[in-house]
């Protein structure tokens, strides 16, 4: 009969030039796939933290790895302002504050704006994430139709297209104001109340007629 091996032994801590290279790499992935989105390539991440190539598929063999070393953490950091939205009394404001807190992260960072919005990449502990979140926000939005403030025919599904939406703005504006998409949001959430007559003071000032022609001319769609 074989003998028993006993318990595996424990992973080995990365080396010290090992893991600073790793926090340096995933440094470089926040800033490069926060302002490419996820376009952007191993080879490019490399390229901006200074490191080889090989440096970089060592710790992390595929785009996929880094995106779950990268993303997970922050869904789970979304998922967290849900929870804490449930918390309040105020089931309207609670919805209108998390829509901002994340419209907020996702207005800053394009990589973890695409994340949010696509399968493409994420499909381990990013997805589980996602899932997590998915009875957080419903319950969000039954419970600010359930008091009232929300419109009785808005539906959780419609979340995504929010941020698609607030994202389109960020993308064609990013050049000319990069916080326009403050003001449509603003008008947007007027939109969802139950109660019309309520708007709120927009928070963000219009374009001037020559910056929406230089927002066109900026754009690449």
């Amino acid at each position: 009969m074989a003998r028993d091996a006993g318990p595996a032994a424990p992973a080995r801590p990365l080396r010290r030039d090992a893991e600073l290279n790793r926090r340096r790499i995933l440094a470089s992935a926040r800033e490069v796939f926060g302002r490419r989105g996820l376009e952007a390539t191993l080879d490019d991440i490399a390229h901006h933290a200074g490191l080889g190539v090989g440096t970089v598929y060592r710790r992390f063999p595929s785009k996929e790895h880094l995106v779950e070393a990268m993303f997970a953490e922050r869904m789970e950091e979304i998922g967290k302002l849900a929870e804490e939205a449930l918390k309040a009394d105020d089931a309207w404001q609670a919805f209108v504050d998390f829509t901002w807190q994340a419209a907020e992260l996702h207005s800053a960072d394009r990589g973890l704006r695409e994340i949010m919005l696509s399968n493409r990449f994420g499909h381990e502990h990013v997805a589980e994430e996602k899932a997590r979140m998915v009875p957080l926000i419903t319950r969000l939005v039954e419970r600010a139709k359930a008091a009232g403030g929300l419109r009785g025919d808005f539906a959780p599904t419609d979340i995504p297209l929010l941020h698609m939406m607030v994202g389109s703005v960020v993308e064609f504006t990013e050049a000319v104001d990069p916080q326009l998409w403050r003001r449509c949001l603003a008008m947007l959430l007027d939109g969802l109340r139950a109660e019309p007559g309520k708007a709120t003071e927009l928070p963000h000032p219009p374009l001037e007629a020559e910056e929406v022609d230089e927002a066109m001319s900026c754009w690449r769609p």
